[in-house]
C-alpha cells in the first residue's frame, strides 16, 4: 500500500497503524465522521474480550486473555477509501465549522486514549499533524526507520488541535516539544526513537510493516497477562503522572486493591503453585 498523502488536522496518517491489547490495524488513510464505527475490511480481532471496530473497543463478558491461535491476534482496520478531510476540504469549511470539526477529532483521540487496553501506534510511513496526535494517544509507539512524524500545524499559522500541545510535551519534556512545535520538524524513525517519542525504531522490511509487525510482538507479549491488572495498571500510570508521588501512591494502592477479590489473582497463585501458565478470565 502507498503512503496516504497526509491531511493536516484530520485524522489521517499513510501506513500508520494501531495495535490495542492486540490489534487494530490503520490502512493507508483513516477517518472519524462522529464516532468511532466503521465497516470492516479484514478479519475482527478479539483480545481479551475487547472487540476493536475502527478504533472503539466494546466490552465482551466472560473475556479470556488466552491466546491459543494465532487467528486470535487478528486485525481490523478500515477502508482505503475512509480518508480524513484533506486540506483542500478544510479550505471549504467556515469558521464556523472548524471548531466542531477539530472538537471531534479531539474527542475521538481522547476516547482512545481512555482505552482500558494497552493501545500501540506502529507507523510504518507518514504521520504528520492528526496522525501524530492519535499515536501520542496510544500507551506505546514503534516505527520504522524510515518513517516520518511531526506535529506541522504551526506551517499553517494553526497549532495542533487534537491533543499535541499536551501530549507531546509529557512524552518528550517540555523544551523539546515546544522546538519541534515551533519549528513543525519533521523527524524520522531513528530521529523519533533519539528524542523519546518512539519506543522502538525498525529497519523497514520489503512488505512495508516492520513496525506493525513489532507491535505485534509487543500485544503477544501482553496477552498473557491478567486482564483486570492490565486495565488498572494502565489506569494507575496514566492517572499518577498527573499528580504529586505522594497521590500517585494513593491511586496506585486504589488500584491494587481491585485486583484483589478477582478470581484471576487467585488462578495467577494457583496457577505459580502447579508450575504451568494462569488462565484469566478477567474476573
Amino acid at each position: 500500500m502507498a503512503a496516504a498523502p497526509v491531511a493536516l488536522g484530520s485524522l489521517q496518517a499513510g501506513r500508520a497503524r494501531w495495535v490495542a491489547a492486540c490489534c487494530a490495524r490503520f490502512g493507508p488513510g483513516w477517518r472519524v465522521s462522529g464516532s468511532l464505527t466503521g465497516p470492516r475490511v479484514g478479519p475482527e480481532i478479539w483480545a481479551r474480550g475487547w472487540a476493536l471496530a475502527a478504533g472503539k473497543a466494546a466490552p465482551r463478558r466472560g473475556y479470556s486473555s488466552d491466546a491459543k491461535t494465532e487467528d486470535e491476534l487478528r486485525v481490523r482496520y478500515l477502508e482505503e477509501e475512509n480518508r480524513g478531510a484533506d486540506l483542500k476540504e478544510r479550505v471549504k469549511m467556515s469558521s464556523s465549522e472548524v471548531g466542531p470539526f477539530v472538537s471531534k477529532i479531539r474527542s475521538v483521540i481522547n476516547e482512545i486514549a481512555n482505552l482500558p487496553v494497552p493501545t500501540i501506534a506502529a507507523i510504518d510511513g507518514l504521520a504528520l499533524g492528526g496522525g501524530l496526535e492519535l499515536a501520542l494517544a496510544c500507551d506505546i509507539r514503534v516505527a520504522a526507520s524510515s518513517a516520518k512524524m511531526g506535529l506541522v500545524e504551526t506551517k499553517l499559522a494553526i497549532i495542533p488541535g487534537g491533543g499535541g500541545t499536551q501530549r507531546l510535551p509529557r512524552a518528550i519534556g517540555m523544551s523539546l516539544a515546544k522546538e519541534l512545535i515551533f519549528s513543525a520538524r519533521v523527524l524520522d524513525g531513528q530521529e523519533a526513537k533519539e528524542v523519546g517519542l518512539i519506543s522502538h525504531v525498525l529497519e523497514q522490511n520489503q512488505n512495508g510493516d516492520a513496525a506493525y509487525r513489532k507491535a505485534l510482538d509487543l500485544a503477544r507479549e501482553f496477552l498473557p497477562q491478567g486482564p483486570v491488572a492490565m486495565r488498572v495498571a494502565k489506569l494507575a500510570i496514566n492517572q499518577g503522572m498527573e499528580v504529586d508521588l505522594v497521590t500517585g501512591l494513593a491511586i496506585e494502592e486504589a488500584c491494587y486493591a481491585q485486583t484483589i477479590p478477582t478470581k484471576d489473582r487467585l488462578e495467577g497463585l494457583l496457577a505459580f503453585k502447579e508450575k504451568r501458565p494462569p488462565h484469566y478470565k478477567g474476573e
